[in-house]
């Protein structure tokens, strides 16, 4: 009789439990593959936005090489590169000012506080477009190219080319604050918990 009550409660108590979850954790279990995306954007993107707070604004036109590009013009890229590769994923292009339409160099000059600014609103951008993908979105086919050439490719490519765009560029970063004596945000450590 014991073991029927029991087993009786928890035939009813767990399919309570749960339906109680919070909707974030039944969209994680319903779209894996895209939260997953969206965690490593979240990842890298808070490193580099770390790193590029924590580079002093005079450090902004260092480049190792003349070859290479310099601080400030790698965080105006990242802005760009966001914008151009999350406004197809999601459908959406981000609002542009006659500012946008300098050329890259001229960019790269702007000052510290407007390019982590700018670069932090290319995240979030991106961070609302994955937020609002399904795994089941993930195989469609959508324009890639000039427009109207007819060109597609499928949704997780460009997911894939956002995050690899990420990581090559906080590599590239890391780097850059080695060779100036700096340790960047991935190599510092962890807060106890």
């Amino acid at each position: 009789m014991k073991r029927f009550l029991v087993s009786s409660v928890a035939t009813l108590v767990i399919p309570m439990a749960l339906a109680a979850q919070p909707a974030a954790s039944q969209q994680a279990q319903a779209n894996p593959i895209a939260l997953a995306y969206r965690a490593f954007g979240s990842h890298y993107g808070g490193w580099l936005v770390a790193a590029f707070d924590s580079i002093p604004a005079s450090k902004y036109g260092y480049k190792p090489t003349p070859a290479q590009q310099t601080v400030g013009y790698i965080a105006q890229h990242l802005e760009d590169a966001n914008y151009q590769l999350c406004g197809p994923i999601g459908g959406t292009k981000p609002t542009l000012t006659a500012k946008d339409s300098l050329a890259d160099t001229v960019r790269a000059l702007w000052p510290k506080d407007t390019l982590v600014t700018r670069l932090k609103a290319s995240l979030a951008f991106c961070d609302n477009v994955l937020g609002k993908i399904e795994d089941a979105k993930l195989a469609e086919a959508i324009p890639s190219g000039p427009p109207g050439s007819g060109r597609t490719i499928v949704r997780a490519r460009y997911m894939l080319a956002y995050e690899t765009d990420l990581a090559e560029h906080y590599a590239q970063i890391a780097s850059y604050m080695r060779l100036m004596g700096m340790v960047p945000p991935s190599a510092l450590p962890r807060p106890s918990r």
